[in-house]
């Protein structure tokens, strides 16, 4: 799963990240310390990209998300082995060629890698994980974190965003969150939510599986859209993912995600541990470390054909709206961006 964004535990990010932070209560005055300029739904990259450009702006804008962590489908995981840290990318492996890619590399300097898995041909990674990314990305920005949205709903010349930690109220509000989980949002009945029905996420079934250093290593990556495991990567041929095991990563392809994504874990964990060391030469037996992540709303197979959907003063977009890819994400946040900051230049 290239971002390849969908078929991406973060360390905390490095802006203002609020682990669980109570949400401010809604102010009746509009414009006071209860008000945000403009509040996002979703840390992923399309909320951050977003967020960047208007805080840039000079706006006031504050990120909220469910996760522990920021940046969505681009996740790295930490596993200690014998005392070493290793870091698996179990959502997107690398960044596609584009100039979307290329500004998220322009954003984040210090946090970029470049990858050859053997093809000749320099895949941008976050250095340390592809969490390392958005991590970068959102440096400064307000994040509230572990704050899980229940519905968006009109208050005024606002809007009123109710959650498990409290009510926010913002003058707008940008919705950057898989497709399928709008019409929640925003009601049935909601233009999104009509909108947003012929899109189509596939779901992904991630394995990270640790070895000992000295297993075999065929190849660096393996891509098959048709058999069960259509990504494999050898993990630990990325920068500074650690050197002390061999590490992989094996993604199934949509239909076999779609399948199982509800079957149990462990079993899933034995059969694609089975199934990836039958590709890499390697006895099952000799894992260190197994886990599986399923991504319910993991690639998009038919996406919305336009960078964004707005009602007025509420926005949703996501990588959805135009292809599978991060550069995706990114394109729809800056054009959400562009667009708030035109709407308030016309005003």
């Amino acid at each position: 799963m290239a971002a390849r964004l969908g078929p991406a535990d973060l360390a905390p990010c490095h802006g203002r990240v609020l682990q669980g932070e109570k949400a401010d209560p809604p102010d009746p005055a509009r414009g006071g310390p209860g008000m945000s300029d403009v509040l996002i739904v979703g840390a992923g990259v399309t909320g951050i990209a977003c967020a960047r450009v208007l805080q840039d702006a000079g706006l006031a804008v504050r990120l909220i998300d469910k996760g522990r962590g920021i940046g969505g489908r681009m996740a790295t995981r930490r596993v200690t082995i014998d005392a070493a840290e290793l870091r698996l990318d179990h959502g997107a492996q690398y960044l596609s060629d584009g100039p979307e890619a290329e500004a998220i590399a322009a954003a984040a300097p210090g946090a970029v890698a470049r990858w050859d898995p053997g093809d000749g041909r320099a895949r941008i990674v976050g250095h340390g994980g592809m969490a390392a990314l958005p991590r970068a990305l959102a440096a400064g920005l307000d994040v509230a974190q572990g704050v899980e949205v229940g519905a968006v709903s009109p208050d005024g010349a606002g809007w009123r965003v109710d959650t498990d930690r409290g009510t926010q109220v913002a003058a707008r509000v940008v919705l950057s969150v898989p497709a399928p989980q709008i019409a929640a949002l925003v009601g049935a009945a909601h233009p999104f939510a009509r909108a947003v029905r012929g899109v189509f996420m596939h779901p992904c079934l991630t394995l990270l599986a640790v070895f000992p250093k000295e297993a075999p290593a065929p190849f660096v990556t393996r891509r098959a859209p048709a058999r069960a495991l259509s990504w494999i990567a050898r993990d630990d041929s990325k920068p500074g993912r650690g050197a002390a095991a061999r590490t992989w990563i094996a993604q199934a392809n949509a239909g076999w995600s779609g399948a199982h994504i509800d079957t149990d874990r462990d079993a899933i964990k034995v059969r694609m541990r089975d199934m990836l060391c039958a590709e890499i030469a390697t006895d099952p037996a000799t894992a260190r470390h197994l886990a599986v992540h399923g991504w319910r709303h993991g690639l998009t197979g038919a996406p919305l054909g336009r960078a964004f959907l707005r009602d007025g003063t509420l926005w949703a977009g996501g990588d959805w709206t135009m292809g599978a890819k991060a550069g995706d994400a990114w394109r729809s946040g800056q054009a959400m961006a562009q667009d708030i900051l035109a709407t308030l230049a016309a005003a």
